[in-house]
Parts: structure tokens; C-alpha cells; sequence
């Protein structure tokens, strides 16, 4: 892992993404986190209101992460798209910031964070192509190390915010904070983003129109395994969602012990995901993606029956490090449905998320009216080991 470093800092567009992917790290471990909170306690919101606004910033956020990935392969506009990506953070950010009302917060969190949220693909895309040169492992190594990076601000941010509220800090305070970083990530994108004419790879600009290359992502081989990642993915998105009212069910657990194991869990995860490069010189990613999955399924099945028991503190083990296999080396496997295309290929991600967060949401509505909470974490590990095992069956005789 030590030479990926060092791949990464030598070069210099990888060394810009490094640098950005954990500014918006720090974005998403600020204003991410606590937006619900804000929203219902500081500006009243109703929880129907908020559920209204969430799946609005998901349609959008996901359109627009289709929308730029097909047109940065259509035409040279990486750069502008990036700085406008960024510039709506700093937008968002300032407009909460200075006009601190529910009206401009709805305005920032429905349309111009979700747009901003672009930039995440936006920054892997570049990286790929940046990366194209390097020999599998290698590359795979680097978007590893640049996926990682994004979850340290998750380790460092959260629990310093939390000790900041907890001395009575206002929870407004995220937005001055992050309109700073978001004014430094704009910067270095201006500075040190290569111009698409004079960029250090070479790009095949697809050639298709826009309904062309939305056809192209529909079709069923691709649809199937963006849907199938998705249902892997479901098993994150129904953590967020479970883990919180399983403690709380606890009569030993409480709040402080959700804020610790998530702690604990994002920092083996951050662990884990600086050892998949190594991994890779031994196995390939979907076998690597499969050990990731029944480890974080394992998780989400144990979850519910080790909660009064002090080994639910083990179980941080297997939901970092499984997720970092999973989330790594995901993306990459996404990108590569589309060739050398690295934007449209991105716009997968974008896709998988709708997919991850409808299975989720289903399982979670099926499991607690059947059950309660503890089944839908069940369902939710049975669903991700079902789904590896398509993905696996689907793609046998592939070269690795």
C-alpha cells in the first residue's frame, strides 16, 4: 500500500483528487449527518416535509450525476463541471449560513447540495483516468486509497463536532465551517484540475447523443448488475437506518453507544480499505466484493441478537472492514460496464444509489411490520448474500 501512496502523491491529478476527496469528506461528515436535525429542530420541519425533500435531492442529485457523466464524455467540460459542482456547495452552504430560515435551507438541501453531490463521481471518473496507466492492482490500490480518504473526515469531524454541540455550540455552525472548506476545495480545483485540452490521459469521447447513452445504460446486462451492487449496497443504507433503533430497544444501550460504534466500525473500515490493494495481488475484486458482502451481511444478521451482549462491540470488526471491500472496489466495477468511458461509467454509481435506497427502504417497511427492526437487519444480510451470489453466477468465466 505504501507504493500506491506514494503513485498517488507523485502525480499530480491523483494528488488534487486526494486533496478534494477529503474536503468533501469533511462536507459529508458535517452537514450530511446532521441536515435531519437541523431541519426538524431548528427549523421545524415535519418529518412528512423531510421525507419529501429527501426523496426530491435524491432524484435530483441522481440526475445530475447522469446528466454531467454523459456530457463529460460528450465534450471536453471536466474541469467546469467540477468547478460548478464545487461552487454549489459554497452557494448552499452560504445562503443556510447568512439567511438561517427554513425557506433557504429547503433551497440548498432540494437542489443545490444534491447538485454538488455530482462531484463525488465527478473525482473518481478523473482518478480512473489519471490511474488508466498503472497495472490492475496498482489502480485498483489508488481508488482505494482515494475512497478512504473520504471516510477519515467521518473518523476525525464527527466526534469533534459532537464534543463542540455538546459545550452548546449552535448546530448552524457547520454551515460558516463548511462554506471555508468548500471556498478551498473551489481553489484547488481552479489551481490544480488539468484543462480537458491539455489533460495528462488520453479520452475517446464517446460519440453519442444523450438518449444514446442513456439507452446504453439500460441495457439489461448493465441494468442487472448496477441492480444487483444496489441490493449489496441496500445492507449499508439499512444499517443507517436500523442501527440507531436497535440500541435504543436495548435496556444497556443508548445514544452515546451509537455515536461510539459507528466511530469504531468507520475506523476499521478506513483500515480495511487501505489493504485491498494488497489484497488484489492475490485475489481478484469480486471475489474480494463477495468476502466484503457476507462479512457485512454477517454483521446486519448478528446485529439484532449480540445487541444486550458485550460482542456487539466485535461486530465493528466485519461492518468496516467488510464495507470497505465493498465500497471500494464497487465503484471501480461499476465504472468498468462502460469501458473507457469514465463519465457515463460513473453515472452507475449514481444509478446503483437508487436501486440501494428503494431495496433498503422496502426491506425496512417488510421487516419491522413483520418483526420489528432486529428482522429487517436480517433481511437486509439475507437480501446482500442473495445478491453477491447472483453477481458472482452472473459474471462466472469473466476474466477477473
Amino acid at each position: 500500500m505504501i507504493r500506491q501512496f506514494r503513485l498517488v502523491w507523485d502525480d499530480a491529478t491523483l494528488r488534487m483528487v486526494a486533496i478534494c476527496i477529503t474536503l468533501f469528506g469533511m462536507f459529508m461528515a458535517s452537514i450530511a449527518i446532521y441536515q435531519s436535525l437541523i431541519a426538524i429542530t431548528v427549523f421545524g420541519l415535519s418529518d412528512t416535509f423531510y421525507s419529501v425533500l429527501l426523496v426530491v435531492a435524491l432524484v435530483i442529485n441522481v440526475s445530475g450525476s447522469v446528466g454531467v457523466g454523459i456530457l463529460t464524455d460528450q465534450r471536453p467540460s471536466r474541469r467546469i463541471m467540477a468547478l460548478l459542482a464545487a461552487t454549489m456547495i459554497v452557494s448552499g452552504t452560504a445562503i443556510v449560513w447568512l439567511g438561517s430560515n427554513s425557506t433557504v435551507f429547503v433551497v440548498a438541501h432540494m437542489l443545490m447540495l444534491p447538485l454538488a453531490g455530482s462531484l463525488f463521481g465527478q473525482l473518481f471518473a478523473v482518478a480512473r483516468l489519471a490511474s488508466a496507466r498503472l497495472d490492475p492492482a496498482d489502480k485498483n490500490g489508488v481508488l482505494a486509497i482515494i475512497r478512504a480518504l473520504m471516510a477519515v473526515p467521518f473518523v476525525i469531524v464527527l466526534p469533534i463536532w459532537g464534543h463542540l454541540f455538546e459545550t452548546g455550540l449552535p448546530l448552524l455552525t457547520v454551515y460558516p465551517v463548511v462554506l471555508g472548506v468548500s471556498l478551498v476545495m473551489v481553489w484547488v480545483i481552479w489551481r490544480f484540475w488539468p484543462a480537458d485540452a491539455t489533460a495528462p490521459w488520453q479520452e475517446t469521447k464517446s460519440g453519442l447523443n444523450f438518449r444514446a447513452s442513456l439507452a446504453e445504460m439500460g441495457t439489461p446486462p448493465i441494468l442487472l448488475r448496477v441492480g444487483l451492487i444496489g441490493a449489496i449496497h441496500a445492507g449499508s443504507a439499512l444499517c443507517g437506518v436500523v442501527l440507531a433503533l436497535i440500541f435504543n430497544q436495548s435496556a444497556g444501550r443508548g445514544t452515546a453507544d451509537v455515536g461510539l460504534f459507528f466511530g469504531i466500525f468507520v475506523a476499521f473500515e478506513v483500515a480495511g480499505t487501505l489493504l485491498v490493494g494488497t489484497l488484489l495481488r492475490h485475489l481478484s475484486r469480486l471475489t474480494i466484493i463477495g468476502i466484503g458482502t457476507v462479512a457485512y451481511a454477517g454483521f446486519l444478521i448478528l446485529l439484532p441478537v449480540l445487541v444486550d451482549t458485550a460482542a456487539i462491540w466485535a461486530l465493528t470488526i466485519p461492518a468496516g472492514v467488510g464495507g470497505a471491500m465493498i465500497y471500494t472496489l464497487a465503484i471501480s466495477y461499476l465504472q468498468d460496464q462502460l469501458g473507457s468511458r469514465a463519465g457515463a461509467g460513473t453515472s452507475l454509481i449514481a444509478l446503483q444509489r437508487i436501486a440501494a435506497d428503494g431495496l433498503s427502504a422496502l426491506i425496512f417497511a417488510v421487516g419491522a411490520a413483520l418483526g420489528g427492526y432486529g428482522l429487517a437487519a436480517i433481511l437486509g444480510g439475507v437480501a446482500m448474500i442473495l445478491a453477491i451470489s447472483a453477481l458472482i453466477w452472473i459474471d462466472r468465466g469473466q476474466p477477473a
